[in-house]
């Protein structure tokens, strides 16, 4: 018995150091489960690692996640991961999980901020969730951002006629896991939807992630449907009624709601990592955008890694999630007349 007394006590302090750690190993490969409260990520076929840096106290307005390489150096998610794992293949790129599968709080890379971590954005000074709209909870895919990539907001593009809305490649990641808020993972491109939020072209980026079991199946956007049925129909839905309980209108679409095929969704992926481009370059104003990076050779916003450590300054450590009110389970329910009124 006192054997077993003591083995426990060993296990015990050792979960305890590791739940202590203020950051977990993410890759862009496939993920290896781990048993303990942070999931650690690695890789059979090494191409580039990243880790976490969380600040602050998560779902409130204080919460940071900042991203280190591989040599422990700060980046921006935003600027040093690049847009494509394999330049030799446009049709797969990186993607940065900033809001798993059925969560609700509205994280974002924040473009404001030196080094661009990832933050909960705020609505009438209070941390952001979206709705559960019936039958949808949270968000139905893994949402994330495509680094490099930028929509500029003086640039209508040709087809939707309106301008971008200054951020990031927003992408819907569709395979079965659940992958961490901050994970870095390759994705195949699928199609795309061209969502007009608040008359701006937001484009939705349709992608499974490589290792997921469908993948092989899914080489384009009808692939979906044949696979995933009504899946599509879902996506559709959700973007167009996700704001209606906060008392927005409906959303529209370009092209009447449908999504287009894998090889326009990687024009506009190369058409927005182009005014990526000019943006880290200085070619064009970059207004409240932060550009600073550790990596990209020939910006002039390029900086060394103790400038880039200085991030961290002020900021407070790490502590327990903060209580969710328990109305965030609630359902609301959008009927389709609604839109007609």
């Amino acid at each position: 018995m006192q054997r077993v007394r003591a083995a426990n006590r060993l296990v015990s302090v050792a979960l305890g150091a590791c739940v202590k750690s203020a950051a977990r190993r993410v890759s862009v490969n496939r993920p290896v489960t781990c048993l303990l409260r942070r999931p650690i990520h690695t890789t059979t076929r090494v191409t580039m690692s990243y880790s976490i840096v969380e600040k602050g106290c998560p779902f409130t307005m204080d919460y940071r996640l900042f991203f280190k390489n591989s040599e422990g150096t700060v980046i921006s998610p935003f600027h040093d991961i690049p847009l494509y794992p394999n330049s030799s293949d446009k049709s797969i790129c990186n993607m940065i999980v900033e809001i798993p599968r059925w969560s609700n709080a509205k994280m974002e890379i924040c473009k404001e901020e030196v080094m661009n971590p990832i933050k909960q954005d705020v609505k009438k000074e209070k941390p952001r969730f979206v709705k559960n709209v019936f039958p949808h909870h949270g968000y139905i895919w893994n949402y994330g951002a495509i680094p490099q990539t930028y929509e500029d907001p003086d640039i209508a593009h040709p087809e939707t006629k309106c301008k971008g809305d200054s951020d990031p490649l927003d992408v819907c990641e569709i395979g079965y896991k659940v992958h961490p808020r901050g994970t870095v993972i390759q994705v195949k491109i699928l199609g795309t939807l061209a969502l007009i939020d608040e008359g701006e072209t937001d484009w939705k980026i349709l992608a499974i992630d490589v290792t997921d079991p469908l993948a092989e199946k899914l080489n384009d956007v009808e692939d979906i449907e044949k696979h995933m049925p009504g899946f599509l129909k879902a996506t559709v839905e959700w973007f167009k009624i996700y704001k209606v309980p906060d008392g927005k209108p409906f959303n529209v679409f370009a092209f009447n709601g449908e999504a287009k095929n894998k090889d326009y969704a990687m024009s506009v992926v190369e058409e927005c990592g182009q005014q990526w481009r000019a943006l880290i370059n200085q070619d064009v104003d970059k207004g409240q955008i932060e550009c600073r990076n550790t990596s990209v050779g020939g910006s002039p916003y390029m900086i060394g890694k103790d400038e880039a450590e200085k991030c961290f300054e002020n900021l407070p450590e790490l502590k327990e999630a903060a209580q969710l009110d328990p109305e965030l389970n609630k359902w609301y329910y959008v009927s389709p007349t609604q839109e007609e009124n």
